[in-house]
């Protein structure tokens, strides 16, 4: 294992545990904890919370494997050779709560031939849209990238991920995006002190959000709009995810990998959202937009 798989190793399991911890507090329920190893070398573990009171299910996943890539896999990806060492951390909570957004963040390390390269993200899934909620979560993600300017670039990774989490067969965005960068192999150390500050930052980024909303009253009507948009989830990690794609293609731990599935979800036959409506409003939230420097929409 090279010097910066290790770092980047240790840095991921105390992202994990700072995730895990700060989840723990607000929900009241602890985690689950599996180890595995990895057929190859390596292994991981994997944090599940199930039916808690805030989430109904969270999954917080450490890996830090080595293995072969496919040929047809390998050439979709910068390096050479078959062989790789891969170490992130990738996390999914879906709340109860509709008027709370589910979250999704990965950050990883892989190391391919004699070169390697940092990648990850944060975007945010809202059922109903609060402009500050939404303000909130992106100023965190661009104050993080303008204190790396030699490893990050906000408006760039912005558009990345309002690009990445868009679902082509339906023409609409899963959500109101964060950051998404991949394959960035520049300055080592100047990457690895961004990757490091942005993992450290999601705690701030989401669970305020979850603070100011958890306790918000809900209808039975918006808990199925939840569970319907919930499906378009569904879709983007099965159809376009790299890390359910990255994870099945190399021999993952399929209950790691699918553990991003919500427990509950709708498909409903060609739903239109009523005009004038705050599901209407959802719409209009999801087209790509400056969250930061406004105007925003949302309430």
């Amino acid at each position: 294992m090279g010097a910066m798989q290790q770092r980047a190793a240790e840095l991921f399991r105390r992202v994990q545990d700072e995730i895990c911890a700060a989840a723990t507090k607000i929900d009241g329920k602890s985690f689950h904890e599996d180890s595995w190893t990895y057929p190859d070398g390596g292994g991981g573990r994997s944090r599940v919370l199930l039916e808690g009171n805030v989430f109904e299910k969270a999954g917080v996943n450490f890996s830090d494997v080595a293995g072969t890539f496919p040929a047809d896999f390998a050439a979709t990806m910068p390096g050479s050779g078959l062989a790789f060492r891969a170490t992130g951390v990738s996390l999914i909570l879906h709340p109860r709560n509709p008027k709370v957004p589910t979250v999704h963040a990965n950050f990883r390390y892989i190391e391919r031939g004699d070169g390697g390269w940092f990648g990850g993200g944060a975007d945010l899934t809202p059922y109903y849209p609060y402009r500050d909620d939404c303000i909130a979560f992106h100023r965190v993600w661009k104050d993080a990238c303008d204190r790396h300017p030699d490893a990050a670039d906000y408006p760039k990774f912005k558009r990345w991920c309002d690009e990445y989490f868009f679902l082509k067969h339906r023409n609409e965005a899963r959500g109101i995006g964060g950051i998404f960068f991949d394959y960035q192999s520049g300055d080592p150390e100047k990457l690895f002190s961004f990757v490091a500050d942005a993992g450290l930052k999601f705690n701030e980024a989401y669970f305020p959000i979850v603070e100011r909303r958890k306790d918000e009253e809900y209808s039975e009507a918006e808990r199925d709009f939840q569970l319907f948009r919930r499906g378009r989830y569904v879709e983007f990690n099965l159809i376009y995810d790299r890390g359910t794609i990255f994870g099945l293609k190399t021999g993952g731990r399929t209950e790691s990998i699918l553990v991003s599935m919500p427990p509950l979800v709708k498909w409903l036959y060609n739903y239109q959202p009523p005009q004038g409506t705050w599901e209407e409003e959802l719409y209009k939230c999801l087209e790509p937009q400056d969250w930061v420097n406004g105007p925003a929409r949302g309430r």
